[in-house]
């Protein structure tokens, strides 16, 4: 977008911390527009989010036999939700404060089949394709059994179709996974941050994968417009989905139950702080998004995303959306963070995202690195650099979020608070590469 048009001088004297993200500065931006009660939008209601839960019951018995990884958990995908003590007792040890209250881990770095956080929408939108296919081919039944998915006849029907999707990374992993499992012909369309190892793991799967050397908008662009010329083509749309939101917003139903497990409450007394990286939005949007609806004025939804890249913040604070990019206030969009390496966000889910989320900060790289090495000695956890944005929020809350905390009445109760930091990728990265994370300093 030209800078002329776009009007940058009138943009920064209404929005001042547009020159601190032009600076690379660390921002703590607070949504003034937040609301205190839970606010549904007629695009996804709790009856599609409950809907998408129990399609994937209905998909279990597939899901366990199709990867055995699955069997402990009776095929439903999920991570485990663990508390981080000595984490946390290093992060104060090193910042000099104390974080009041529990902090703990939303382990999905480690979700079965791909590994990170697009295990949920990805996997959840191929498999809702696939079962439309199938019930309008008359070959199955909502009633029937889907182990039947797994199978030769069914794999033979799937490989007249085809399924694309532009990436910059984990979610051309999770498409490509379970697309490839089922039968369909697949394309990634992978953006430049993509990393190589991602690339190589589907090849190897015998997926397409297209390279391309501009950023992950135009690779999402260029995969739709093929799939667009091609009407045996689904294209998973990175943007504009809601089968992928509603994937991923299945994670906040079962968030619920993991709190309800643990005894922890949720109430006036005893506020929910939560940490999501962000890159187009979809995965943390969906989830905050169910959060939301079940906690109301009791949670804070935090997105968290690298200097080079925030432009979630950047459309929600100015109300652009996807009329503004990173690139257009100057940033490079280049990080290590691959997964939130996204310059213009997505506007169906910036504009849900209005009322719901709390406010946006922004990261450091070399935050990155310091916290991937310190929570794999600390916890003997390893998660990708992209992961570790979530790790910065409660130190963000407690440095440049202490007006925010004056401001809704919680500074007598955030000893009881609970921050969950919900990671986001790690479990498939090559040992040889976790090497090399591990010894990288910034």
């Amino acid at each position: 977008m030209n800078q002329q048009i776009l009007n940058l001088d009138a943009l920064k004297a209404r929005f001042p911390l547009i020159e601190k993200l032009q600076s690379e500065q660390y921002v703590f931006w607070e949504n003034e527009n937040v609301a205190k009660d839970s606010q549904v939008s007629e695009q996804v209601t709790l009856d599609m989010i409950q809907d998408a839960e129990n399609r994937l019951k209905r998909f279990s018995s597939y899901i366990e036999v199709a990867f055995p990884i699955t069997k402990f958990s009776d095929g439903i995908i999920e991570s485990e939700l663990k508390e981080i003590a000595s984490m946390k007792k290093l992060i104060e040890g090193r910042r000099g404060f104390n974080i009041p209250g529990k902090l703990m881990l939303k382990c999905d770095h480690a979700l079965p089949i791909a590994g990170s956080i697009k295990a949920r929408g990805g996997i959840y939108e191929v498999l809702s394709h696939a079962e439309k296919l199938a019930i309008d081919a008359g070959m199955i039944t909502e009633q029937d059994d889907y182990a039947i998915f797994h199978s030769e006849e069914f794999r033979k029907f799937f490989s007249q179709y085809k399924v694309a999707v532009g990436s910059t990374g984990n979610l051309g992993l999770s498409i490509g996974i379970i697309s490839a499992e089922l039968g369909f012909q697949v394309t990634v369309h992978m953006s430049i941050e993509a990393k190589e190892w991602k690339k190589e793991m589907l090849r190897e799967k015998g997926v397409e994968v297209i390279e391309y050397e501009s950023d992950y908008t135009s690779a999402v662009e260029n995969g739709r417009q093929v799939a667009e010329l091609d009407p045996s083509c689904h294209f998973v749309d990175d943007e504009n989905s809601i089968d992928l939101f509603l994937g991923y917003s299945v994670a906040g139903l079962r968030l619920k139950e993991q709190l309800q497990q643990a005894k922890i409450t949720v109430d006036a007394n005893h506020p929910l702080f939560v940490y999501l990286p962000c890159g187009v939005g979809g995965a943390p949007g969906g989830i905050a998004y169910t959060l939301k609806q079940i906690y109301g004025e009791y949670i804070h939804i935090f997105f968290a995303e690298p200097f080079a890249s925030p432009c979630m913040l950047l459309g929600l604070m100015t109300g652009m959306h996807d009329k503004i990019s990173v690139n257009d206030i100057g940033l490079s969009n280049r990080t290590e963070a691959d997964g939130l390496a996204v310059g213009r966000p997505s506007r169906f889910v910036g504009t849900l995202m209005e009322s719901v989320i709390s406010g946006c900060y922004t990261v450091d790289d070399s935050f990155l690195f310091r916290s991937l090495k310190g929570m794999f000695e600390t916890e003997n956890i390893f998660m990708e650099p992209s992961a570790h944005a979530g790790v910065y929020g409660p130190i963000e809350l407690m440095m440049q979020g202490t007006s925010y905390i004056e401001k809704h009445g919680l500074t007598d109760k955030m000893e009881n608070a609970t921050h969950i930091i919900w990671s986001t990728g790690g479990d498939l990265v090559p040992e040889e590469l976790r090497q090399q994370y591990l010894q990288t300093e910034i």
